[in-house]
């Protein structure tokens, strides 16, 4: 099973200058128990995004840079090869950026969507989901608290 996570503001707004925009702990806290022991395929430039590694996962990198090899990661030129490089894990992620999610929503059978509830300035956008193929599985809304200066809804599709 292939699934993609990620977190995304009512204008599908995803970051802006390779980061985000807002700041949501307990999102973090659901990607990190997710996402562990476990493939996450990205883009160059949302794995540069990285201050470092992230625990206990294998990063596969997506680039069209020849002589592109970050130590301790997978690199590969193609999502397609992603996937197949990811194949004995039975539950790898797309993590980002747009262009890999926008890619990867041919491939997905799952979209883990964190909603956040604002618009925000950006340049870099999540794709929209086709309701014709995908199907809402489950939600769980978080109110806005001291922690989150935002409310959010973790938010599961399926493919039809």
């Amino acid at each position: 099973m292939l699934t993609i996570i990620a977190a995304a503001a009512e204008n599908n707004a995803l970051g802006k200058d390779n980061d985000l925009v807002w700041h949501l702990p307990d999102d973090f806290k659901r990607f990190k128990r997710l996402t562990s022991g476990h493939h996450i395929l990205m883009g160059r430039k949302t794995f540069e995004s990285f201050p470092k590694l992230l625990p206990d996962r294998t990063h596969v990198i997506i680039t069209r840079k020849e002589n592109y090899n970050p130590e301790d990661t997978l690199v590969v030129h193609s999502l397609e090869e992603a996937i197949r490089v990811s194949k004995l894990d039975d539950q790898p992620f797309i993590i980002g950026g747009g262009e890999i999610y926008e890619m990867g929503m041919e491939y997905a059978d799952r979209i883990e969507l964190t909603r956040v509830h604002a618009k925000f300035e950006a340049d870099t956008f999540f794709p929209e989901i086709d309701e014709s193929k995908w199907k809402l599985v489950k939600e769980q809304f978080h109110e806005k608290d001291e922690k989150h200066d935002h409310s959010f809804t973790y938010l599961t599709y399926e493919r039809k």
